[in-house]
Formats: structure tokens, sequence, C-alpha cells
């Protein structure tokens, strides 16, 4: 049996779903660093990840449960390589570092989430990425780009993280799915 945290467990609907790969230490704490260096808000609030699913509507948890942790059973671990940085501005005030390495997997991963009880049309079209500077002033965005701009990081990706956005606007964390089945809670 697996362990379901948050509002999700007590049978309440859900406002939105997120699905995320979590950075490893020492990555995260380092860019949480950096982010806040560069003036961002949500340094301390959001950690470091890779979006798979955003925000997205529903009120049937068991669903999205079922399918988050099929696709979770069926996906292989998968090596990821940060290095330098892009910009998705002027479109949207954001710096981050480039997925060089595991880039199509994230894509394929997005692609089979985005799926049935979670298929939605985008805004954007999907870019895997891990946000460095957002809604910051143009000069902590310039130096978000500039002082990370030769960056880089490798780490394998055994998992991924079902996300709820609960009443107070805060996420959080539901599983942490294993690839290839199983949650983190059960090793």
């Amino acid at each position: 049996m697996t362990e379901t945290r948050g509002s999700a467990a007590t049978g309440r609907s859900i406002s939105s779903v997120g699905v995320v790969l979590a950075l490893p230490e020492p990555y995260a704490s380092e860019l949480r660093r950096w982010r806040a260096s560069f003036g961002d808000p949500l340094a301390d609030v959001v950690p470091a990840h890779i979006t798979l699913v955003t925000s997205t509507p529903t009120e049937d948890w068991p669903a999205v449960l079922e399918h988050v942790r099929a696709v979770a059973a069926d996906q292989r671990e998968f090596q990821v390589t940060l290095q330098g940085t892009g910009e998705f501005r002027p479109i949207s005030p954001v710096v981050y570092l480039k997925v060089v390495e595991g880039f199509e997997d994230c894509v394929e991963l997005h692609e089979r989430l985005q799926r049935g009880v979670l298929e939605r049309e985008l805004s954007f079209p999907f870019h895997p990425h891990v946000t460095v500077a957002h809604d910051v002033s143009e000069l902590g965005l310039d130096e978000a780009a500039e002082r990370l701009s030769d960056y880089q990081a490798s780490f394998p990706v055994r998992s991924m993280g079902l996300y709820e956005h609960d009443d107070d606007g805060v996420w959080q964390l539901q599983e942490e799915l294993r690839f290839g089945g199983g949650t983190e809670e059960e090793g």
C-alpha cells in the first residue's frame, strides 16, 4: 500500500495537479541559493525542478493517481545534464538552465503524462528547463543569465513527484513515484 499525503488523502477534490522531476542535492540547495541571489521571491518556496505537468485542474484524484502511477511504472531511469542558460524573454520574465541531456526523455514523459485524465491544451509548447530567475528585475534576469552561463550538473532521474496545489496556494507533494513502479517510501 502506498502512502498518500495532503488533502488528496482526505477525499476532497483538488484544484490542481503538477508533476515534476526534483533536482537532487547538492544541486537543489545550490540553485536555491543562486535563485535567491537574483532576488527571486520564490527561491525558498519552490525547490529546483523540471516541470512535466503544470497546474492541471482535476476533481478525479483516484484517476490521476492511477494514471501517474502507470506512467511511472512504465518509465526507465534516465540521465539529465543541465548546461548553460536560456531565457523566455520577452514572452515571460524567466531565465533557466538548459536541459541538454535527457531533453527528449523529459518531452516523451511529459507527452505520456498529458494523455487521458491530465490531457489539456497548453498555452506554450513544452520545453524542459530549470528556472533560476522568475519575475525579478531585468538586472536580476541579466545577472542570472550571465552568472550561470557556464553552469553544468549531471544526475540520474529515478522518480517523479506528484503534487497538489492546496487551498493555501502551496504545492504539496502527494507521492514520489519511483520509475519502474513503487514509491520512494517503499524503498
